[in-house]
């Protein structure tokens, strides 16, 4: 009878070892504002997928897209304080405290979204800043090339932006401002009513907006301004403790994921950038291509918001000049 009872009892306690080893090591929880229908909401939850999958259950993420559990302006601080371990946002969106990343983010002339995806990550592990130091970043992505579109009259010189409302933010409005135009800084989902109405002449925009806020039904003219054309980063970070947590061998699958998933989100801004093109010009939008001098011309008149950037960052300790032409190098 003891015998029996020590045989029932061993292979109990084996059970409750193997249940245990088949249980998630780590469980997270992955914040992010775009809705979950977006291309950039699925490839984090594809993500999220991939995460377990590899590491064989040891690492087990539940996502939250839509801003259901934080903000897109509060989720850094929220995977800083642990209201969520892992986020997905703008580093736009808490201006002045990322000041090397900012760099990214200027009129440096951005082609496409595999170019300044591959700008953010290489400016990020050049410098490893310690702007980023409170959490564990996992990879940036950047969309495609930010660009000026009309209501009434194409614009294929600086004299005729002169006086133009641009509806544009951030480093967008200062090279509204720096060509000649006069910047109206409004939120996005305003835009469309903004442009109907008349209250702007234009919006500054990268091209997948055209079809995914349906801009493209209200703008009539798009000009290749390339030369000056600007992206903005969205990271994606882990909680530092969390990922303290999670064992070696998966901290190196999870790093391969990484490398994996920037070029996937990459892709699909280039992707939403062809199709928001082809649904401006169906819908009859004419594009207007600079000439290399007027191309030229642009780029020199927006050189202040570059010198601008330089002047900043000088104020906070950093070499902006450094900085800005490393990241400038990467685009070559």
């Amino acid at each position: 009878m003891n015998k029996l009872l020590t045989t029932v009892l061993a292979i109990g306690l084996l059970c409750a070892g193997l249940s245990g080893q088949a249980r998630a090591e780590v469980k997270l929880t992955y914040s992010n504002f775009f809705p979950p229908t977006n291309h950039q909401s699925q490839l984090a939850e594809a993500w999220c997928r991939e995460v377990a999958k590899r590491t064989g259950g040891k690492v087990v993420v539940e996502y939250y897209p839509g801003g259901t559990l934080s903000k897109a302006a509060q989720c850094y601080d929220g995977v800083v304080e642990g209201i969520s371990d892992i986020g997905l946002s703008c580093l736009a969106y808490s201006r002045g405290r990322f000041p090397v990343m900012a760099a990214v983010d200027l009129p440096l002339g951005y082609t496409s979204a595999a170019q300044a995806t591959n700008t953010a990550n290489a400016v990020y592990e050049h410098f490893k800043p310690e702007e980023l130091a409170d959490v564990e970043p996992m990879y940036f992505n950047g969309h495609g090339p930010g660009l000026l579109f009309t209501v009434n009259k194409p614009v294929q010189t600086l004299d005729d932006i002169k006086g133009e409302k641009i509806r544009a933010t951030g480093n967008s409005a200062k090279l509204v401002a720096a060509l000649g135009g006069t910047p109206v800084a409004k939120p996005m989902p305003e835009n469309y009513q903004l442009l109907q109405k008349g209250v702007v002449d234009g919006s500054m925009h990268p091209i997948e907006s055209n079809k995914s806020f349906k801009l493209g039904e209200v703008c009539k003219f798009g000009t290749d301004s390339f030369s000056v054309a600007y992206t903005t980063v969205f990271f994606i970070v882990m909680n530092k403790d969390k990922w303290a947590q999670i064992d070696p061998e998966s901290q190196k699958i999870i790093r391969e994921i990484n490398r994996e998933w920037a070029a996937k989100h990459a892709a699909a801004w280039d992707a939403a950038d062809a199709n928001g093109r082809q649904f401006f010009l169906d819908q009859g939008g004419e594009i207007v291509e600079l000439s290399p001098e007027e191309s030229a011309a642009w780029a020199q008149a927006a050189r202040p918001v570059l010198d601008g950037y330089v002047a900043e960052v000088a104020e906070k300790g950093l070499d902006g000049k450094a900085i800005l032409e490393f990241t400038q190098s990467t685009l070559k």
